[in-house]
């Protein structure tokens, strides 16, 4: 049986291009007592990955070696199983095991997904790790309280959009910002932002058109972009306010970083800034998991997708994250769902 898998066959300096990643063939091994052989019908691109790229830097995973497979999340079904906890037909989902058709794995890490409950894409979404990562940064780090304001960076991205819903479940303001006109009529009109800066069109005015849309001040930062996002943030934040630092993709590609000119903000408005790895707290996981898919009973929650078809469009998902391209949670359809 032949398996394809991407490989990386070079870092990247600056921005991945399509050049990095070559589509392999190769044998799928015979099956060993206590594992399964599974078949990927849906794999994750995550900003994190990036990090993984650059073997120099310092990181909470280790990095991507060259010439083998890349990993991610993915979902698939056991097509053959001599692990006895899963059986033949059982639908998994787990933070490792894409980027390739078939997944040999001993059932470390995998958690059995219920098909009737949610598409198989949504437990690598918004019942996945973006949704956890929505729920613990807003809920445990940022602590909203009704009536406060919530400025979300990456409104409309895969974490950014939860984000900005719950923290409308739990009665706040919230203002996010995204790229384009068109992601942030659906901020406004789908998801029910009361603003929404497309900072694109702000340019070198985003400071105040944050402070326009934040007239009195700003309680809660998500943080997800990074640079000129943060450095506005800071500007418009009340006393005692709460940074919650989930990402800064802007920086992730550039080999000299924006420096933040106002930090002594942190200090004269008394604000807390934490930064999180969501995997650091998967003991919270079935809290999550409650409570978000009470909200998605109840048709409180929604979420957009960009679908890449066939395992080959994987790098292009990929490098979507870093161009604005993809609109939402960004997948990839490896194969049919039987």
């Amino acid at each position: 049986m032949k398996n394809y898998e991407i490989r990386l066959n070079a870092y990247p300096d600056g921005l991945p291009t399509r050049e990095i990643f070559d589509h392999v063939e190769c044998d799928v091994p015979p099956l060993k007592d206590g594992e399964m052989r599974i078949r990927n019908i849906w794999m994750t691109v995550d900003p994190y990955m990036r990090g993984r790229m650059t073997p120099s830097r310092d990181s909470y995973v280790p990095p991507f070696g060259l010439d083998t497979v890349l990993d991610g999340g993915a979902v698939g079904i056991v097509e053959e199983s001599r692990n006895g906890p899963f059986a033949e037909g059982d639908y998994v989902s787990g933070m490792t095991g894409g980027w390739r058709t078939y997944h040999i794995s001993t059932g470390l890490g995998l958690t059995k997904i219920d098909p009737a409950l949610a598409p198989l894409q949504a437990y690598l979404g918004v019942l996945g790790m973006p949704g956890m990562t929505a729920w613990y940064g807003l809920l445990k780090i940022g602590a909203p309280k009704p009536g406060e304001t919530v400025f979300v960076s990456a409104a409309s991205g895969a974490v950014g959009a939860l984000v900005c819903q719950i923290a409308k479940l739990k009665g706040c303001r919230v203002i996010g910002s995204a790229g384009g006109a068109q992601k942030c009529a659906w901020l406004r009109d789908e998801i029910g932002v009361d603003a929404a800066i497309d900072y694109r069109a702000a340019g070198e005015g985003f400071m105040d058109a944050l402070g326009a849309a934040a007239p009195d001040g700003i309680d809660v930062y998500f943080e997800n972009v990074g640079g000129t996002h943060l450095e506005a943030a800071l500007e418009h934040m009340n006393i005692n306010g709460r940074i919650v630092g989930c990402g800064m993709i802007s920086q992730y590609n550039e080999p000299d970083a924006v420096g933040v000119r106002n930090l002594f903000y942190i200090v004269g408005k008394r604000l807390m800034m934490k930064g999180f790895i969501v995997s650091d707290h998967f003991a919270e996981f079935p809290a999550f998991a409650a409570e978000m898919g009470g909200w998605i009973a109840e048709g409180k929650i929604r979420w957009k997708e960009t679908v890449y078809d066939g395992l080959e469009k994987a790098p292009d998902a990929f490098i979507g994250l870093f161009s604005g391209e993809n609109f939402g949670k960004a997948l990839v359809r490896i194969s049919p769902d039987p």
